[in-house]
């Protein structure tokens, strides 16, 4: 892209009371942005307001150091950098998934080490022995087999453990994550995906769609895992640069998540949460939506439950997914093969608490060496703590030497 149709993109898209939705009628009545800032103000009222013509026809005073940020962003070349692109709407390279969706945004920056391609290209690319290994690797090449993984916030032990294996598992069977690099269940399923990568394979592991500009990572505590997606993976985003976390980005940024995934799983989530945004939004594409089952006592299932009653299939292992996405990658044991550590994955702090014991216990039942796997204490400690839990009125001792967390309300 060149600095002036670059100038021409940005100034689009910043120009006051000009949505994407103004934006689009005006691309397709003139051509380029370019064109529409040649037409006289009487000319763009045929297609917009008086007040977004009026808009147009001045120059926004951010333009300028927008500009010079974009494209010095793009310039950059460093090591660890990733690659950088800016693919805009009506460019051969645009994703078709996202021309489908409600309100495709004008411009895409990439960041990363995968990339878009149209379909023709990957259609000669393709062709006998032009398909490379380097071309093959593309993002385009692997939205066909490409899931999205999202889920709550806060996730238990239990939620954050199974969103790092399923996206591991799915990985390792070629599946492309896609998710929103979110704390809980979207960052363990970015960690899970980068965790099926092969030493030295040049498979996109993740795609990380983001509600920030791309000069930034949100939340803070996931600038290495981001750093990371950018070596083995992609990270999206079709905010500006500079853009701050506003807490409306990261609901509208859901469409794009369902958009360039084939289908969407939900691990944990609240009845009212972005991931049920997502999962609608896969749902009314067409597109496979699944849901993992949980404890009845625990709020982030019942986003799932619900889901399951909507239609959503009920899933219990990657496998259940692979099948109803018609993918045979022979790894009926993949989960099992992945070793669970919920101390790594989501518990934080010292189990002396009885809050972060509590939440290694989950909601469902759990044997002592369960438990114990999950904790690491010794087991003279834990079954002193599992008693005090229990004539406290928060653990329940069930048959088989099993233990339950008692739902309060």
């Amino acid at each position: 892209m060149e600095r002036d149709e670059l100038a021409a993109w940005l100034r689009l898209t910043l120009s006051s009371g000009v949505g994407n939705e103004a934006a689009r009628k005006l691309l397709v009545a003139f051509g380029l942005p370019a064109k529409v800032f040649e037409q006289s103000s009487s000319t763009l009222q045929q297609v917009v307001s008086a007040r977004q013509a009026t808009a147009l026809r001045a120059e926004p005073p951010e333009l300028a150091p927008l500009l010079e940020q974009t494209w010095a962003w793009l310039r950059d070349t460093g090591v660890g950098s990733g690659r950088r692109q800016i693919v805009v709407l009506g460019d051969a390279n645009y994703p078709q998934s996202l021309l489908n969706i409600e309100d495709p945004p004008l411009m895409l920056y990439l960041l990363g080490a995968g990339e878009f391609m149209s379909n023709q290209a990957v259609a000669t690319a393709n062709k006998g022995q032009a398909a490379t290994t380097s071309v093959v690797n593309k993002l385009a090449l692997r939205l066909a087999n490409s899931i999205a993984v999202v889920g709550s916030r806060n996730p238990t032990p239990q939620g954050a453990v199974n969103a790092r294996q399923f996206a591991k598992a799915l990985g390792l069977a070629g599946l492309t994550v896609v998710s929103g690099l979110a704390l809980g269940v979207d960052g363990a399923a970015h960690e899970g995906a980068l965790d099926s990568l092969a030493p030295g394979s040049d498979r996109l592991a993740t795609v990380a769609v983001v509600g920030t500009g791309l000069d930034r990572v949100y939340p803070k505590r996931h600038l290495a895992l981001a750093h990371r997606i950018a070596q083995n993976g992609l990270l999206i985003s079709e905010y500006p640069l500079g853009t701050p976390p506003l807490p409306a980005n990261f609901p509208k940024r859901n469409r794009l998540i369902a958009g360039l995934a084939q289908a969407t799983l939900v691990i944990e989530a609240a009845l009212k949460s972005g991931s049920l945004i997502t999962a609608r939004l896969s749902a009314e594409q067409g597109k496979d939506v699944f849901a993992i089952p949980g404890s009845i006592h625990s709020t982030q299932a019942r986003g799932c439950h619900a889901l399951i009653k909507q239609g959503a299939k009920l899933v219990e292992s990657a496998q259940d997914v692979l099948e109803e996405m018609r993918i045979d990658s022979g790894l009926t044991h993949a989960l099992d093969s992945i070793a669970v550590d919920a101390c790594s994955t989501g518990a934080t702090g010292s189990f002396g608490t009885q809050a972060v014991l509590l939440d290694a216990i989950g909601f469902d039942p759990v044997g002592l060496d369960a438990l114990q796997a999950r904790c690491g204490i010794d087991t003279a400690g834990l079954q002193a703590q599992l008693m005090t839990l229990e004539l406290d009125g928060l653990l329940v001792r069930l048959p088989g030497g099993l233990f339950q967390r008692m739902s309060r309300g």
